[in-house]
C-alpha cells in the first residue's frame, strides 16, 4: 500500500478531496464525521490517512506516510533540512497565506528590516530587554531575520491570537499567517515593506525515504500519471 496523507478537517480537507477528484482520484471519509477514516477510488493501492495538518510533515519524514497534503509552511517550520526529507510532488493552489513580519503602525520610521533592526538596537538601550517578537513560527522567522541582519529581539511563543499581543503588551512586533492583513489592520499592525517571510500554500509532498518498495513505486507512478505529474 501506497499512504496517502491529508487534513483531516475544514476547507484544507475539502479543496483537497476536490484537487484529487478534479484528476479523477475520489478521496473520500468512511464511516461517521467523527471517525479518521478515508477511501480512495481511481487508484488501486493507494491508502487515505487523515491527520492534521501540523502532523503531516513529521509522518512523512519518519516514512509513516508516504505522501502527503499540508501547507509549504508548516514544513519548514517543522522539519530541519527540509529539502532533505521531502520532495515538492505538486503546488496545489489553494490555501495561500503569507508569513510575515508585522509591527505597530504607530512606528511610523520602521518601514524596513533594517529599520526594524534599529529599532530593535534602540529599544533594547532604552528597556534593557531585547524587543519582543510573538510568533508560532520560530525557525522560519529565526533564520529569515538572521539572513536580513537583524539582531536584539528574542521571540514570544504564541498559539493563540497573536495579533493581538501587541495590543496586550505582551510582544513589540509579531511574524504570523496572513491572507488579507484585515486582521492585523485592525489591531494596529502594518507589515514590513520587506517582511515577507513565506508564502505558503497547500503542496503535494512526497517523503523522500529510500526504503520504498517495487509495488509502492508502481504505485506511485499510477498516481502520477492520474495527476498529470
Amino acid at each position: 500500500m501506497l499512504k496517502l496523507g491529508v487534513p483531516s478537517k475544514g476547507r484544507l480537507m475539502e479543496k483537497t478531496f476536490d484537487w484529487f477528484g478534479a484528476r479523477g482520484v475520489t478521496l473520500r471519509k468512511s464511516g461517521s464525521e467523527r471517525e479518521y477514516a478515508g477511501a480512495v477510488d481511481g487508484i488501486e493501492g493507494l491508502e487515505l490517512v487523515l491527520l492534521s495538518a501540523g502532523e503531516i510533515p513529521r509522518e512523512l519524514a519518519l516514512g509513516n506516510i508516504h505522501l502527503g497534503v499540508t501547507g509549504s509552511d508548516l514544513v519548514r517550520e517543522k522539519l530541519v533540512n527540509w529539502q532533505g526529507r521531502v520532495r515538492e510532488m505538486a503546488l496545489m493552489g489553494f490555501g495561500g497565506a503569507d508569513l510575515v513580519i508585522a509591527v505597530p503602525q504607530a512606528w511610523v520610521d520602521v518601514d524596513t528590516l533594517d529599520d526594524l533592526d534599529a529599532a530593535a538596537a534602540a529599544f533594547r538601550a532604552q528597556h534593557g530587554f531585547r524587543l519582543r517578537i510573538a510568533t508560532k513560527y520560530h525557525r522560519l522567522v529565526r533564520e529569515f531575520l538572521r539572513d536580513n541582519g537583524v539582531a536584539d529581539y528574542q521571540l514570544i511563543d504564541s498559539q493563540g491570537a497573536t495579533e493581538g499581543t501587541v495590543k496586550n503588551e505582551t510582544a513589540e512586533a509579531i511574524a504570523d499567517i496572513t491572507s488579507t492583513g484585515e486582521t492585523l489592520r485592525a489591531n494596529g499592525l502594518k507589515i514590513l515593506s520587506d517582511g515577507l517571510i513565506h508564502a505558503s500554500q497547500a503542496t503535494l509532498f512526497r517523503g523522500s525515504r529510500a526504503n520504498w518498495t517495487a509495488q509502492q513505486r508502481k504505485i506511485l507512478t499510477s498516481l502520477e500519471r492520474a495527476l498529470e505529474l
